[in-house]
């Protein structure tokens, strides 16, 4: 597939499949043209870099569908002035986005793996406002907080307070909470010190952070 054809192929997934699903958001549609989402999907993937499909990443893990993506860019809505925290850098696609539209962006990855493609995807790119970190971030990250905005990249059955506490007053917090085959994306506002709003957003379900919080299950 020529270079031509991978911008034509953005072109149709941003008009035939973002656009669809009620995302207008001039800014999320512009990035998500001009972003070469190809070159950060796993190279055996792809010709499916615009398919509207979780392409699987390894180690049970999952780059999220294009569509998800745009929902949450629309919902954190990072602005230039502000830092953003990402738990999970995974492909390092959505690092880019986030970093295309805030002052810098820090993001935390388990898998060595991961994290070591992720940069040199981004360094390939150019893309230099960016802090990448190795470590376990599913109970939270304190390293550098406040954050104004944070995005969890993969599920969390139960959600830690530490997240929504390592906002910024005004910040918000992107978060897949709950357990397969339905699982509920929120949005978590801190209007003031001690007050938080949460906003449920819609139904999916993505892979869980590895090593998350597991709800008690009792059995009869």
């Amino acid at each position: 597939m020529s270079t031509l054809n991978f911008e034509e192929a953005r072109h149709h997934m941003v008009v035939q499949q973002i656009q669809p699903w009620n995302l207008h958001d001039d800014d999320v549609l512009e990035l998500l043209q001009r972003v070469p989402r190809e070159d950060y999907v796993p190279a055996e993937y792809r010709h499916f870099a615009f398919t509207d499909m979780n392409i699987p990443l390894g180690n049970g893990q999952e780059m999220l569908s294009p569509k998800l993506e745009a929902f949450i860019l629309q919902a954190v809505q990072p602005g230039p002035q502000e830092k953003v925290l990402e738990i999970g850098t995974g492909s390092g696609y959505m690092t880019a986005l986030l970093a295309s539209q805030a002052r810098h962006v820090i993001s935390v990855e388990i898998d060595e793996q991961f994290h070591n493609s992720a940069a040199e995807k981004l360094a390939a790119h150019q893309i230099n406002n960016v802090t990448l970190e190795m470590g376990d971030a599913s109970h939270g990250w304190d390293k550098d907080r406040p954050y104004d905005v944070i995005v969890i990249t993969g599920s969390l059955p139960l959600l830690p307070e530490n997240f929504q506490r390592s906002l910024n007053v005004g910040g918000r917090l992107f978060a897949i909470v709950g357990e397969a085959p339905v699982m509920e994306a929120m949005l978590i506002t801190r209007v003031r010190e001690n007050e938080w709003i949460h906003q449920p957003l819609l139904e999916t379900c993505v892979p869980a952070l590895l090593n998350a919080a597991q709800p008690d299950h009792f059995s009869l």
